[in-house]
């Protein structure tokens, strides 16, 4: 099998993602870093589905930084799951120069090691937890300003790892596909919301789930 080479992905594409969600000259620099990285790493750690390495910036880093206009004001994230990155890093690396931080929970170790290299070689703001979900939202005592989860779990078991915290104020921002109304509807079983549904700015059927208010049925 062919080892991914940053050659896979096409300068065009990057160039549409840019286009789509504008970053600094620092921000898009710390992202060329990262690209190289999960290029590297994902020869023997699936990061992301191999089909999507040749829209890479499109499908994954411009979907991430869109969540940024939703929450102009945060500057203090927690990234339920983050896997490979996403939203996690890309958000991070954005923070590096507005004064916020980003905090990575990831329960697997490779990908949480991932995760930490990534943070260093991009002189990223933020941290890397290896815990569960559920388990850190019960620890965390210092105040976060936004949540954000990319296809880590389905939207009824995100909204109660949340929902402690979306109590006390903080912004939830759930990257969903194209199933989300039968999420929305097997949530609303358990939980009383009032979501607010923003179409991705990177076409297909994705959408961004922002809650501002949870509480139990």
């Amino acid at each position: 099998m062919a080892k991914p080479a940053l050659d896979s992905i096409p300068a065009s594409d990057k160039a549409a993602a840019l286009a789509l969600t504008p970053v600094s000259r620092e921000t898009e620099a710390r992202l060329d870093r990262y690209v190289s990285l999960l290029v590297e790493w994902q020869a023997k750690t699936n990061l992301i589905a191999p089909s999507t390495l040749p829209q890479l910036w499109t499908r994954h880093i411009a979907d991430s930084l869109q969540l940024l206009n939703l929450a102009p004001n945060a500057r203090h994230w927690l990234d339920f799951g983050s896997g490979g990155g996403f939203p996690g890093v890309v958000l991070a690396c954005a923070m590096a120069e507005h004064g916020g931080d980003v905090q990575l929970v990831e329960r697997n170790a490779k990908k949480a090691a991932f995760l930490r290299e990534a943070l260093r070689v991009t002189r990223a703001s933020g941290s890397v937890v290896l815990a569960d979900i559920g388990d850190y939202v019960d620890s965390l005592r210092t105040p976060v300003d936004c949540i954000t989860a990319r296809a880590v779990a389905p939207l009824h078991m995100l909204l109660g790892f949340a929902a402690p915290l979306v109590q006390q104020g903080t912004k939830a921002l759930f990257l969903k596909g194209q199933d989300v109304e039968a999420e929305l509807t097997e949530a609303t079983k358990y939980w009383n919301i009032e979501p607010l549904l923003h179409p991705s700015r990177t076409g297909g059927h994705g959408w961004i789930v922002e809650i501002n208010m949870i509480e139990r049925r």
